[in-house]
């Protein structure tokens, strides 16, 4: 790793405060939220060599299939990377937690045979660059699994959304925007797009900004457009 000025460099992204509050919220929504029950979908009939990307504190990583050979899991932020490495030790699966950034990730062309993005692309800063980088990184036939935060469909809360996009919201919740549309983002990279469903999270009271939620998969074409 390259010194500037004798010290190591900083990392690609530091929100030590949202870090500490997503390692609480998120362990919270899994087991009272039902969000655990996602990510088991998410991930359910996996194979092969995979890549997540933003892995958060490693909260997927117990929901590996056992037919996944090994797991690249992808996390910029400092805090929660080291909470996913005692995450990783738990894992049934190998696990390898590395840093890096979506929009360059530090892997060879076509070395997975599966990326997953959970909750993540709404807070990557070059959402089509990040795509991009994701499908050079699948092998040809590859799926995308994604679990992701989404533009409402109602116009109410899809107003609500893009009134938060623009003030405090990506401050207080590490650079969250939850008016962009993983689905027209994912298809606009080049994937083909699968199944997905919608869903809405807490699926009970209140609906936030970030309630309005996709998982589906989609995939690199076996021919490049």
């Amino acid at each position: 790793m390259q010194l500037r000025n004798g010290k190591l460099p900083r990392d690609a992204v530091h929100h030590p405060l949202f870090a500490r509050f997503y390692a609480r919220f998120s362990v919270a929504a899994d087991r009272k939220g039902g969000v655990a029950a996602y990510r088991e979908e998410l991930l359910s009939g996996l194979s092969g060599r995979a890549i997540e990307i933003g892995a958060g504190n490693g909260l997927n990583f117990a929901h590996y299939p056992g037919a996944v050979s090994e797991v690249v899991a992808l996390e910029p932020e400092r805090s929660l990377r080291q909470l996913a490495v005692r995450a990783a030790l738990r894992a049934e699966v190998p696990v390898d937690v590395v840093p890096g950034a979506a929009e360059a990730i530090p892997t060879k062309n076509e070395g997975f045979d599966a990326a997953v993005a959970s909750l993540v692309l709404c807070t990557v800063r070059d959402l089509p660059r990040a795509l991009a980088e994701i499908r050079r990184v699948l092998r040809p036939g590859g799926e995308l699994r994604f679990f992701e935060h989404g533009v409402a469909p109602g116009r109410a809360l899809a107003t609500v959304q893009r009134a938060a996009d623009r003030t405090l919201w990506p401050v207080l919740f590490g650079g969250c925007h939850t008016a962009r549309d993983p689905l027209a983002a994912i298809e606009a990279a080049g994937f083909e797009p699968g199944t997905y469903r919608r869903l809405r999270i807490p699926e009970k009271g209140p609906r936030t900004p970030s309630s309005p939620c996709v998982l589906g998969v989609a995939r690199k074409p076996f021919t490049e457009r």
